[in-house]
């Protein structure tokens, strides 16, 4: 996997990683376990508040974690409560953990799960780990909706329970932790909504597995480091070098998409970029777009038509990469030129805006591309292209953008705090924390950037996920700026690009 991804690891991937670690380097499981609740014991002791620590565990290991962390802490004078499964459930490494911290005063049913949970000074969660998916059934959905309601801290063990750890799909009722200690490995659950609104603080904890499992990385968290795959310009450099983006869009009303998009590709380095606009509203890009140049075509007015089709492509013929959909509105014949282009351009495309709603329920076609393609939608554009609710996509973020990537052979960007790169088996997640750019015009600034790293000979997986991390850190450094996330505007997060490449 790529250098600059943080691993993580599903559900499967953990398994074949706890396996070898037992059966192949001999490493006994209950070291394994002894490691994990004491590194939720640590958590614990950092979040606690005055009142007892309450430890809901489910039957299998992941409860056993919670057992042992249940008597660290109670070795070093908290008082702890138990609420646990019946013990001809537990799996055997639990029912080990259970044995050595039996107290029969200390332990507490599930009949009452409000009033037991009641004046805690935390609660920790060991009902499911990395295993689970689906809903959660009875007495855990009532443990869950319990822990919810209870003010104290809440640390959960390795993950969230009522989160599939794969996907980060929540189908019933989810805990919603203050922390979670994940155990040798983050997991996609953990970066990836709705889950990853579950999570709280992450930490990750080595519990002895060790270096060298055989098992394969279910995708990566893009690190600081993908800011170095950018070719620097040097002394011999040109701007033909360093590439042309041509952004193909704009329609009355919708010309600010874009001038972001043509900002943002000269700030992220770019060699120029010229846009491809309506004829009679060029006088506008002339003036707002000082460093770019402009291209006018005269199908229709106040919008581009599917009879400017050859003149754009025979414009797009010198560009290293285009960017197709900004501001271009949803008028029949505009959506007919954006799907002729995408199907016809020799160059690498990013697809945004309105150029993917020209692709609605018709990705297919963008398998007959012979260049790169990237595909930048959020979860209502997504799901238009794929006939699907953007509730359905927000539910299932990480299927929704892989099937995208299947169907059109392209790589997805689907944008959100969790942005997800899909492209074939790869995958990359955003660290996020940029709220800023929850505001207009920040998309138009991603797509951008993207097609200025695909003009400098990134190819587009690559260029999609230093473009997303580019662009989350330069909402960043704005909001730190401005003072305040909420001042900021997309023209902003341009002007922090060139902080926000700087590895």
């Amino acid at each position: 996997m790529e250098a600059w991804l943080e691993p993580v690891y599903d559900a499967a991937g953990m398994r074949a990683a706890d396996a070898w670690a037992i059966d192949d380097v001999g490493v006994p499981s209950l070291e394994l376990m002894e490691a994990a609740g004491g590194a939720v014991a640590e958590a614990v002791r950092e979040q606690a508040t005055p009142g007892p620590v309450r430890v809901v565990c489910g039957k299998g290991n992941n409860g056993g974690d919670g057992l042992v962390a249940a008597r660290h802490l109670a070795s070093t004078g908290y008082k702890v409560e138990v609420l646990l499964w019946p013990d001809d459930e537990l799996s055997a490494d639990a029912a080990t953990n259970l044995e050595r911290f039996e107290d029969a005063a200390h332990r507490l049913s599930f009949a009452d799960l409000h009033a037991a949970l009641a004046g805690s000074g935390a609660v920790i969660d060991a009902i499911f780990g990395t295993g689970f998916s689906g809903a959660p059934r009875a007495p855990a959905d009532a443990a869950i909706e319990a822990i919810n309601a209870c003010e104290a801290p809440v640390i959960s063990a390795d993950i969230a329970s009522g989160i599939d750890a794969s996907t980060g799909e929540v189908e019933g009722v989810a805990v919603r932790a203050d922390v979670t200690v994940s155990f040798h490995a983050a997991k996609p659950g953990h970066w990836i909504a709705p889950g990853k609104e579950h999570t709280g603080e992450l930490r990750v904890a080595a519990i002895g597995i060790p270096d060298g499992a055989p098992a394969q990385p279910a995708g990566g968290v893009i690190g600081d480091s993908v800011l170095e795959l950018p070719p620097p310009r040097l002394p011999g450099s040109t701007k033909f070098t360093s590439g042309e983006v041509l952004v193909v869009g704009g329609s009355r009303g919708l010309t600010g998409a874009v001038c972001l998009a043509a900002s943002a590709a000269i700030r992220a380095g770019a060699g120029y970029a010229t846009v491809a606009v309506p004829a009679d509203l060029e006088p506008i890009f002339e003036a707002k777009l000082t460093e770019v140049m402009s291209r006018g075509f005269d199908g229709a007015t106040g919008r581009l038509a599917s009879r400017d089709e050859v003149g754009i492509a025979e414009t797009a013929a010198r560009a290293a990469a285009v960017v197709l959909g900004p501001g271009l509105g949803r008028d029949d014949d505009s959506l007919m030129l954006a799907l002729g282009l995408a199907a016809d351009l020799e160059a690498p495309l990013v697809i945004d805006a309105d150029g993917l709603n020209a692709h609605a329920e018709q990705l297919y076609g963008l398998t007959r591309r012979s260049a790169g393609t990237v595909l930048t939608p959020h979860a209502g554009e997504l799901g238009r292209l794929l006939g699907r609710s953007s509730d359905e996509v927000g539910e299932h973020r990480l299927s929704c953008a892989r099937e995208a990537a299947e169907r059109s052979g392209a790589v997805v960007v689907l944008k959100g705090d969790d942005t997800i790169v899909a492209s074939g088996e790869r995958l990359a997640i955003s660290r996020g924390g940029a709220a800023a750019l929850a505001t207009a015009g920040t998309g138009d600034v991603l797509s951008g950037t993207i097609g200025a790293l695909l003009a400098r000979g990134l190819e587009p997986f690559e260029a999609a996920c230093a473009g997303v991390h580019a662009h989350q850190r330069a909402g960043r450094i704005a909001a730190a700026r401005l003072g305040l996330a909420e001042s900021v505007i997309a023209s902003d997060v341009i002007a922090a690009l060139p902080e926000a490449f700087t590895p």
